[in-house]
């Protein structure tokens, strides 16, 4: 299994290297180290054995949240990569990216009321995932920071249903800060190996930062 794991990188974002440092962190645990994938390559699909996009503002949030980036380059290889079964996670503008991309259901748009949100939110784990946070039971609790304006996931009632049924809701907040339908925070795909939040755990790693729920998302 490769060794590396991938951080992408595309214009406007923010939280990339605060990704990468958390990856840098769990590399005594893991062995594995980030390697930057800039938006304008392809890459290996075979020679990651995760990747990551974070959070940010790719492209300045033209046009719609993720829309530009999701037509990048590197995100053809991002789609050969996850049908390969490789683990990919999207937090805030990442999930944005993955679902403008088609690689998870549903859509990310305004908050309720219209304005950015900039707090700490508590969760709950609907259905755990295989890679990201595996050590979490199902039912389990997470404090987290949110900062986002287009962070209200929406989706069409049968969509609603096949995530609900599939399994594929991830994490749910307990008080909606957006107005997401199902106060849903996190999704995943059929095969569960593409995730995304909209929470940032690379934002609470330490206690200084003000909580450590955020670890397990990176020791991969």
């Amino acid at each position: 299994m490769s060794q590396k794991i991938g951080v992408l990188r595309f214009p406007g974002t923010n939280c990339d290297r605060d990704v990468f440092e958390a990856v840098e962190g769990a590399v005594p645990s893991t062995g594995k180290k980030p390697e930057w994938l800039w938006h304008a390559d392809r890459f290996d699909a075979k020679a990651y054995s995760a990747l990551y996009l974070p959070g940010g503002f790719s492209y300045g949030d033209y046009l719609r949240s993720g829309a530009l980036a999701a037509r990048s380059p590197a995100m053809q290889s991002v789609r050969e990569a996850a049908e390969r079964g490789v683990p990919v996670l999207g937090i805030c503008n990442g999930f944005q990216i993955l679902c403008e991309a088609g690689l998870l259901p549903g859509a990310l748009v305004k908050n309720a009321g219209l304005r950015f949100v900039d707090d700490w939110v508590d969760l709950k784990l609907a259905n755990a995932n295989p890679t990201f946070a595996r050590a979490a039971a199902e039912g389990s609790a997470a404090k987290l920071p949110v900062a986002h304006g287009d962070g209200r996931f929406v989706i069409a009632e049968d969509g609603l249903k096949r995530l609900q049924d599939n399994g594929q809701v991830w994490w749910t907040y307990e008080q909606s800060p957006n107005g997401s339908v199902a106060d849903i925070a996190g999704v995943m795909n059929e095969k569960k190996n593409v995730a995304a939040l909209m929470p940032h755990p690379e934002r609470a790693l330490y206690a200084w930062m003000g909580g450590t729920d955020g670890s397990g998302f990176f020791d991969v």
